[in-house]
């Protein structure tokens, strides 16, 4: 009996591979299976490790973590990007915690190595992409018809082909639904905000002859806002170096207001030096010269600084969104040569970001000093700094002229221009928002079936859509503020323009009136585009004259040839294209049309080869391979291969090797971005006042080289709020190449009778990518430069008044080909359960994640960033130790089930130490415990309830510039930590 349910394991599974886009050797994991196969799928599970192993995971040659529906419907969770970034083999990519550097999307980073090296499909199929960077947005997942959720880590490029070099996430969908399925969710914090609602409606059918299904499933979700203001943590920016702002928040305290004259709304007292330095009044400073700087009050005056604006409570821990969806998914068998099938996908997804009121963020600016909004004392204060600095011989310095003397007489005057920084807050203008409109459309069409024998073909066309419009407002027009400050009346603008309308910036709220602020902003727009086409054949059975000495069955491969076209487009409207700053001052640059794709042809073959059976220490052996070989059109040719092996020693035990070679051909974006400026984080500029008392003769020729003056050295500002100017976009001159990375896994199955379906396993894996596609941080060029003294580094460092941050200065990141990233460690997934008897049933399962290492290095001369247990600007927090526990008892129609979340502690990187607050160089291990009820009422009705962080664990406090914008905000990790406090869910099914 044995030996011929072996058989029939090997020959069913590749009956079933070849019904999928992708084949899985040795799994069933991926399989698009029919209500016969499934049954063949038990024979499989049995036949390879006996019946006690039931999970994909358990008969893979890779690593394999499955949820099933069941544990699927614990979480109560209709946004898959939620489920998924809770395992520890995970790191949390864009979603609904991530507001400021949003792409208004749910993307998924397995293994940390990013999320464009995690390839997201649905049963088996790649999903389209949202934008051009290639990333698939899980909200797109229809959730409704959702059956389980397969993680396969450790590379798996020759299966699927390129983006798969941390491994693939595939959601697999219900094929053979039938009845009516109605279910509704509702989801609030304990603070009664946060809301979230999901209604669906599924109706399935099978036809008459009972040949074929059809289900439709169709959808709407809405989530509402939360605002960092909602929370006493994200009240106010505490400073992550000085820890400004902490004792207060401890304290329980509110802001603490500025003084009178220079108050407005959150405006915050300039002594407890949290916020931002771009406030309300507005801050003035003669470009290129720190000694001349002051703030205005309220009456138009200036003086010393007296308020920094904080631009916390308007930003989100939760952004808004909406989705629409309907999928209908059918197929039909003709005869045992065709079986016809299809899925069609729609989904319409809004998204709102929004941050504080935008500025001038210290654009400089030509400034008339016969402008009658400056008051007579603050006019006499800027002519006096003007005169200072001509003094000291810094007006004019190379690259930035800062005087225009107009009337030839040798000194500033009122008479003159001065070239000023002038950061003001334009609150009137109100919040700064994005909102992401998209509509993603999809359809898959095949046939599949019996070729002759045991082999089958399966082939199929592909194609998806994605439309996104994205609308920027409020921020503000850098060059329409330039044309209403030069005026010398008040009500003409000198460049006659009759729409111009002069504006006062001279001072605190009110200062700019409702027609000064619809002159001064733009509603900017901009479009993305992107295609997908697959045409994919592959026919697999076995071929009898190849067969193994010690084993009775034969050689089973799976042939196969794909076809892929992908085209990827922004275009932004004018105003978004102007250089270097666009329409949109505070949205960190400009934008420029990408227009670009690529296509690939590839072929595959892959192999199960059973080598022994039945044998002393074997009862059975089995070797897997499998190549890939792809041509494409932007990087050329390019190779994949996989090679291992399982081992059963016994019943009980099955033991598992693989080596796989993986690649990454760039995506559109990597190949086709042209340079525009942008914004990204760096902690310190070594050339900077704040960095004054190190610099020594050799410090300060490195800053000499990259365009400082000897007086600007040591004297200009230091960063501000955690960001500088860039460049960015493909290198010019060097077009990235395809990624190549090499993976290693290896680990057991083993099965017990001491509990009932006892089930673990525990595998090793090395991912090491070499020529990883990226960009160099900002501090890792500032710190080659200035420290390192890298010629190279110092390159690419431009300079303007001897800043970083002015209009036209920066740093150059390129998009290129970086040395090497690894990530090395150990999985572990524990099941059984227990029998009660009248008392029902225990069940308990568990899956641990070990980083053994994490790092990264972007050149030889780079520092190799060790991420492991660390989190930073380049680091999001990386966990040493992260588990997910579910204990479940179930009783007849009731089930109660616990989950226990688990994150080891976490240090700052090595490298941000120094100027890191001492109480946030370190966060302490977190646990988090949920519960989950559910019971059946007759046989239509099933009610869930539903408590996230029971014990109500706050999230770790470190401010707000430790780790990258997007998600280091309102002054901890709220991608990473339960930020919302407490979180109520409740939900009915009625199934008909």
């Amino acid at each position: 009996m044995k030996n011929n349910l072996s058989k029939t394991f090997q020959r069913s599974l590749i009956a079933l591979a070849i019904s999928t886009t992708v084949v899985i050797p040795n799994t069933v994991a991926f399989a698009a299976e029919s209500s016969e196969s499934q049954a063949e799928q038990e024979v499989e599970r049995i036949s390879v490790t006996g019946s006690r192993i039931r999970r994909p995971g358990a008969v893979s040659t890779s690593p394999i973590f499955s949820m099933d529906i069941e544990e699927l419907s614990y979480l109560q969770e209709p946004e898959v990007e939620r489920i998924l970034k809770v395992l520890p083999s995970t790191i949390p990519g864009d979603g609904a915690n991530v507001n400021n550097g949003s792409a208004g999307a749910a993307t998924v980073n397995l293994r940390g190595l990013g999320t464009q090296r995690t390839l997201i499909l649905m049963d088996g199929r790649r999903m389209t992409p949202f934008n051009y960077n290639g990333e698939v947005d899980t909200s797109a997942i229809p959730t409704a018809l959702l059956e389980g959720v397969d993680v396969v880590t450790g590379g798996a490029s020759a299966v699927y082909g390129s983006d798969a070099i941390s491994g693939a996430i595939n959601f697999r969908m219900k094929k053979d639904f039938e009845g009516v399925e109605l279910q509704y969710n509702h989801a609030v914090t304990g603070d009664n905000d946060g809301d979230k609602d999901n209604l669906s409606l599924t109706i399935g059918s099978n036809t008459a002859d009972g040949k074929g299904n059809v289900a439709v499933s169709v959808s709407w979700m809405n989530r509402d806002q939360v605002l960092l203001g909602d929370r006493p943590l994200g009240l106010l920016g505490i400073d992550s170096e000085s820890g400004a702002g902490l004792a207060e928040f401890n304290a329980g305290l509110p802001p603490v207001e500025a003084a009178a004259g220079c108050d407005a709304p959150n405006v915050v007292d300039f002594v407890e030096g949290s916020g931002s330095t771009t406030s309300i009044p507005t801050r003035f400073a003669l470009t290129g010269y720190a000694p001349a700087d002051g703030q205005f009050r309220n009456d138009g005056t200036i003086g010393t600084d007296c308020s920094r604006f904080n631009f916390n409570p308007t930003n989100f821990y939760q952004t808004p969104a909406k989705r629409y969806s309907a999928t209908a998914i059918a197929h039909y068998e003709i005869n045992d040569h065709a079986d016809v099938y299809t899925t069609v996908n729609y989904n319409h997804i809004s998204v709102v970001q929004q941050v504080a009121p935008s500025g001038t963020f210290g654009a400089t600016f030509d400034l008339p000093l016969a402008n009658p909004f400056i008051g007579d004392q603050a006019r006499q204060y800027m002519i006096d700094a003007g005169n200072d600095a001509l003094a000291a011989g810094l007006l004019n310095t190379p690259g930035l002229t800062n005087w225009r003397d107009e009337n030839n007489n040798g000194v500033v005057d009122e008479a003159d221009y001065l070239n000023v920084q002038l950061r003001r807050r334009t609150v009137e203008l109100g919040p700064r928002t994005e909102e992401f409109s998209t509509d993603q459309f999809s359809i898959l069409a095949g046939v599949r079936g019996e070729i002759a024998g045991d082999w089958m073909y399966d082939a199929s066309y592909q194609y998806g859509e994605t439309n996104r419009v994205t609308t920027r407002g409020g921020y503000t027009n850098l060059t329409n503020i330039q044309n209403a400050l030069d005026s010398t009346d008040g009500v003409n603008c000198a460049n006659g323009v009759s729409s111009c309308v002069p504006i006062n910036l001279f001072g605190g709220l009110g200062t700019i009136t409702p027609e000064m602020a619809a002159y001064s902003t733009a509603i900017a727009l901009q479009t993305q585009k992107y295609s997908q086409e697959i045409l994919l054949i592959t026919a697999n059975g076995p071929i009898e004259q190849i067969k193994s000495p010690w084993s009775e069955e034969e050689l089973s491969i799976s042939v196969g040839y794909e076809h892929r076209t992908e085209k990827g487009s922004l275009t932004p409207d004018e105003c978004l294209k102007e250089a270097p700053a666009s329409c949109q001052g505070g949205a960190g640059g400009n934008l420029l049309a990408i227009d670009g794709g690529f296509s690939s042809e590839e072929i595959f073959i892959e192999g199960i080869l059973p080598v022994l059976e039945d044998v002393a220490f074997a009862e059975r052996v089995d070797l897997e391979f499998g190549y890939r070989g792809a041509d494409y059109s932007s990087v050329g040719s390019v190779d994949t291969w996989k090679l291992g092996a399982t081992w059963q020693p016994m019943d009980n035990l099955l033991v598992r090797v693989m080596q796989q070679s993986a690649t990454r051909a760039p995506n559109v974006g990597e190949l086709s971005s042209p340079v525009v400026t942008g914004l990204d984080n760096a902690t310190l500029d070594p050339c900077s006042i704040a960095n004054a008392g190190n610099i020594d003769a050799t410090l300060n020729q490195l800053c000499l080289s990259t365009g400082m003056v000897q007086a600007q050295v040591g004297t200009v500002q230091d960063i501000i709020s955690g960001q500088i100017n860039t460049f960015d976009g493909s290198d010019p001159t060097n077009a990235p190449g395809a990624e190549e990375a090499d993976t290693f896994t290896a680990g057991f199955v083993y099965s017990a009778d001491f509990l009932d379906n006892f089930v673990i396993t525990v595998d090793y894996y090395d991912i090491e990518v070499e020529n990883y596609i990226g960009e160099f941080s900002p501090q890792e060029v500032l710190d080659g430069c200035y420290i390192g003294g890298d010629s190279v580094a110092c390159s690419k460092i431009q300079r303007i008044g001897g800043a970083l941050t002015l209009s036209g200065a920066g740093v150059e990141l390129f998009t290129t080909n970086l040395k090497s990233r690894q990530a090395e460690g150990v999985e572990v997934n524990v099941d059984f359960s227990y029998d009660l008897g009248d008392m029902g049933e225990l069940t308990f399962n568990a899956n641990v994640n070990k980083y053994l290492t994490h790092k990264q290095q972007s050149s030889d001369q780079s520092e190799v960033i060790d991420c492991k247990g660390r989190f930073g600007t380049t680091c999001s927090p990386t966990s040493d130790v992260r588990w997910v526990q579910r204990t479940t008892w179930s009783l007849d129609d009731l089930t109660i089930s616990a989950q226990w979340r688990h994150m080891s502690s976490i240090d700052i990187q090595t490298d941000q130490i120094a100027n890191t607050f001492e109480q946030f160089r370190k966060i302490e291990s977190y646990d988090y415990v949920d519960l989950f009820a559910s019971y059946h009422f007759g046989d239509h009705t099933k009610f869930t309830f539903g408590i996230d962080n029971i014990f109500e664990k706050d999230a770790p406090v470190v401010g707000g510039e430790v780790g990258s914008t997007s998600y280091n905000s309102g002054n901890t990790f709220p991608s990473t930590y339960d930020n919302l406090g407490r979180m109520y869910k409740v939900g009915v099914k009625l199934t008909f």
